[in-house]
């Protein structure tokens, strides 16, 4: 647990790359960042085979270690890293206590310590020297108080994603280039036609919930696949360029 005495020297590196375990080609999030994500990165869902339980994941290369967003200097390109990401070292645990005969938990911040970018001579500093949170760590509660906040959002919308049977499974067939192709397989999406087809009653309470404007912002984060495409293009003729 995260602690302004034991940790009070510690720093952070905000860098991104595979040795930070960056290099995945979907990313978990949530509901509550929907509308940042749509504006970059295609969302689809993705059934974990453990629980059956639907996660929202936005696709971030066509393989399982690509992600197109990656830079060598440690750069992100684009202007939103999903909150999952942009944590870092960082994730949120439980502390109990009592209260009047009761266990309570209480969400407190942890940090794993062996994570490579953990430091102590460089990066953003967690503490103020006099022991306050740094505008860093403000900027991590921030991150983590929105993931808390997405975990619970995403099962109640896809509890009624699930009851409308809205949710189709899908599968991406990317070819780049005549000498590639790429098959992108176990997501899924909202059936547009479902979506369509609802009666008034069921649009009503989908829209009552919050959920309608997900259902569409999904669907809009679609022409999201283009632009992957457009990245993959470029950064192989910039590679070609330079071999």
């Amino acid at each position: 647990m995260l602690n302004n005495v034991a940790h009070k020297d510690l720093r952070v590196i905000v860098r991104y790359g595979a040795q930070f375990g960056d290099n995945i080609g979907t990313v978990l999030v949530f509901p509550t960042e929907y509308v940042d994500v749509q504006r970059e990165y295609p969302i689809f869902f993705r059934k974990e085979a453990a629980t059956g339980e639907y996660q929202s994941v936005a696709l971030l290369g066509f393989e399982k270690n690509e992600n197109l967003s990656l830079r060598d200097d440690g750069r992100w390109e684009g202007a939103y890293v999903p909150g999952v990401l942009a944590r870092g070292p960082f994730l949120i645990g439980f502390q109990e206590r009592e209260v009047g005969g009761e266990l309570i938990k209480d969400p407190m911040i942890h940090i794993d310590i062996e994570d490579p970018r953990v430091s102590r001579t460089e990066g953003h500093p967690v503490f103020l020297p006099q022991g306050g949170n740094s505008p860093y760590l403000e900027y991590i509660s921030k991150i983590l108080a929105g993931i808390r906040e997405g975990i619970e959002v995403s099962k109640a919308m896809f509890a009624i994603y699930t009851e409308l049977d809205l949710i189709e499974p899908v599968k991406l067939e990317i070819r780049p280039s005549e000498e590639e192709n790429y098959s992108v397989v176990g997501l899924h999406t909202i059936n547009q036609q479902k979506l369509r087809n609802l009666d008034g009653a069921q649009l009503e309470r989908l829209n009552r919930s919050g959920f309608l404007e997900g259902a569409f912002l999904v669907l809009n984060s679609m022409s999201n696949v283009r632009r992957l495409i457009a990245l993959k293009q470029r950064l192989r003729a910039q590679a070609a360029a330079t071999a």
